[in-house]
């Protein structure tokens, strides 16, 4: 069961990052946008079972709640400490999970394989430990010619920023490798 070691308001104002003493997966990401999605995760349907809650988003030692901007945090953090102190602590079978949600690349060719590569190194070095420190995080969805496809996850997939400041930057990082690359955020 993971103790709440510290709980962190994030840049998206609807969004609250619960920092946890103990991990809940090793190296696996969940991230839910609704409780239909999750409900074959214990913890993110329990979750969804709180009123306003709208996406559950966790990794290793920390999750990110986001609501509908109707709750008040202080009682809605009482409501979502419950099944987050209830939740099992990770496993060995997390490493298992993890070797089977690793995006399937056997379609994508060497080259291909080569660029997104690279990409994900100067995402890895310069873009996803800020996301991640502030609640959220970065999936990239595909890479065909000169478009990337990313998805942001917790707290930074309802935040303004995101959308703006955030894709326009990760896009001026991205074409220092590739200068014709276009990025779509969905």
């Amino acid at each position: 069961m993971p103790k709440i070691a510290e709980i962190e308001p994030t840049p998206n104002p609807n969004a609250m990052k619960f920092v946890l003493k103990e991990p809940l997966t090793w190296g696996i990401t969940r991230s839910y946008d609704n409780a239909g999605e999750a409900q074959n995760d214990p913890l993110a349907a329990a979750l969804f079972d709180i009123e306003h809650v709208t996406n559950v988003f966790y990794v290793d030692h920390w999750i990110t709640v986001t609501q509908d901007g109707q709750a008040d945090w202080a009682e809605l953090k009482r409501k979502l400490a419950v099944p987050i102190r209830e939740a099992p602590a990770a496993d060995d079978q997390s490493a298992e999970l993890a070797a089977q949600a690793a995006p399937v690349l056997e379609q994508m060719s060497e080259v291909d394989r080569g660029r997104l590569d690279k990409i994900n190194e100067i995402l890895d070095e310069q873009v996803r430990p800020y996301l991640q420190g502030d609640g959220g995080d970065l999936y990239v969805l595909g890479l065909s010619d000169k478009t990337l496809t990313v998805h942001y996850q917790g707290a930074c997939g309802s935040c303004p920023s995101s959308i703006s400041g955030t894709l326009a930057g990760i896009e001026s990082l991205v074409r220092q490798i590739e200068p014709d690359i276009e990025v779509i955020a969905v």
